[in-house]
């Protein structure tokens, strides 16, 4: 009983060492340790990363339904922005680790910095067509002409303001590298808890603030995000993170920069390549009607929230993988990925069993509607059944990642999710009796077979020699 307690206080111990950023070494001492450093703080970045559109979302609804679906269009062609935004960030995580782990502050800092060059190009340009092009985009997408005329300017203003989105990704990355974890837990909670206040006051036009409707919801997310950007700014000028910008490293590198874009080619396309098999998958099931439809989307923002920490700790991993090659530690990084993968796959193996056993009280939350609720059930029951071989898929693939090795996932994408799951999907729903069944079930066969793939490529070690 004395050991439990003393294990339950080290943990407690440990949880707020991670939480405020104690420890920054992770090229040394126990590996046990330095996963949890790191996966806690980016554990709790993820869940608030997810918090905008959900706010968004509950504030709007009491505005709309042409609000709710300006919000979803716009987010929909901004797919494009986050797939730059999460491909960046794998480049510059990789790079910015592995300076890190050889003890190369100076080139760290210079990587940081053409990371942050490049996001506010790409930001821009897509800034600019976004603006002038809002009304184009919406009609484009299926908007009616009376959504376009009132919630136009929520997708001109998301546009205009999508450098902050491109920033708070990219130097959240560049803290991620470094071993700063609690620094991006930090901008994204400033970030959230900005926009939880402003968008009733902008939205509903409370107190002195002027109704602005759906377009309050987009000042209110850019301000949030923009503030959140200025506090990682400041911690870069000023201190408090490994990473330090200064006058010397406002220099373009073109090398770096090259380096940069080649990463991220694999790292964009890697996101769009999933998130485009989503949709397709999306599209089988709606040919069942929309309870099949309804209870898909059910499950789906269930398994979304066992997710996030599940993301975290594939972060972790990446950083670590980094580190370590930097240090000339390839066999640490190894250790640490199996590790990581190992403490995923109880975690969503647990989610797993409690998922099955108790789907509809999960379910319940949402909706009450029976059909809606039989599927949402079966969708739950059936995708957790791959729970335990996703886990290690999703920590090895982010290890490739963070090795700077991003073609290798995204090829095992294309295969897994465009040449094996859509047809396999299509086949199995409309060909066989098993209808909204053979797509579920192709879900979990599919990250399974993924999962299987990327372990036995993982095993050969290739990508301890990839040159970053």
């Amino acid at each position: 009983m004395i050991h439990i307690i003393s294990y339950i206080k080290k943990l407690f111990i440990y949880f707020f060492q991670a939480i405020f950023g104690v420890e920054k070494e992770y090229t040394t001492g126990s590996i046990n340790k330095a996963i949890f450093m790191l996966s806690i703080p980016m554990i709790v970045e993820m869940s608030f990363e997810s918090l905008f559109a959900v706010i968004d979302i509950f504030f709007v609804s009491q505005v709309s339904v042409n609000a709710v679906a300006t919000v979803g269009l716009t987010e929909s062609v901004m797919m494009i922005i986050y797939s730059i935004a999460i491909g960046l960030s794998m480049a510059t995580t990789a790079i910015v680790a592995r300076r890190v782990g050889e003890k190369n502050i100076q080139r760290a800092s210079d990587a940081a910095f053409q990371s942050i060059l490049i996001g506010v190009s790409f930001a821009a340009v897509l800034g600019t067509i976004g603006f002038f092009f809002a009304e184009d985009i919406l009609r484009l997408m299926g908007g009616e002409e009376d959504l376009i005329a009132e919630g136009s300017w929520y997708t001109k203003i998301m546009f205009a303001g999508n450098v902050s989105i491109l920033l708070l990704f990219l130097i959240n990355a560049i803290f991620r590298g470094a071993g700063d974890a609690n620094m991006a837990m930090a901008a994204l909670i400033i970030s959230n808890v900005l926009n939880i206040i402003l968008d009733p006051l902008l939205i509903f036009g409370i107190g002195p603030f002027p109704e602005m409707g759906v377009a309050g919801a987009a000042i209110a997310t850019t301000i949030g995000r923009s503030v959140g950007v200025l506090f990682q700014f400041f911690i870069l000028f000023f201190g408090g993170s490994i990473i330090r910008l200064t006058i010397k490293n406002v220099v373009i590198r073109v090398k770096t920069v090259v380096e940069i874009l080649r990463i991220a080619f694999g790292g964009v396309f890697q996101f769009l390549v999933e998130s485009l098999s989503w949709m397709f998958l999306i599209r089988i099931i709606s040919i069942f009607g929309a309870s099949a439809l309804a209870g898909y989307t059910v499950a789906f923002r269930i398994i979304v929230f066992t997710i996030l920490p599940s993301w975290g700790m594939s972060n972790a991993a990446a950083t670590l993988v980094g580190q370590n090659l930097g240090a000339g530690k390839p066999e640490r990084a190894e250790a640490s990925v199996w590790k990581t993968a190992l403490y995923n796959m109880v975690f969503l193996g647990l989610v797993s069993i409690v998922f099955y056993l108790y789907a509809d009280f999960f379910v319940g939350i949402f909706t009450e509607d029976p059909e809606v609720v039989r599927y949402a059930v079966l969708g739950l029951k059936v995708i957790c059944l791959g729970y335990i071989f996703f886990a290690y898929g999703m920590v090895i693939s982010q290890s490739f990642n963070g090795a700077g090795d991003t073609m290798t996932p995204l090829i095992i994408n294309i295969v897994c999710f465009w040449v094996i799951q859509i047809p396999m999907a299509y086949f199995l729903s409309v060909y066989t009796n098993l209808e909204v069944l053979g797509t579920l079930a192709t879900i979990a066969i599919c990250h399974s077979i993924h999962a299987i793939i990327s372990v036995v490529i993982f095993r050969r070690g290739k990508w301890k020699s990839t040159a970053v």
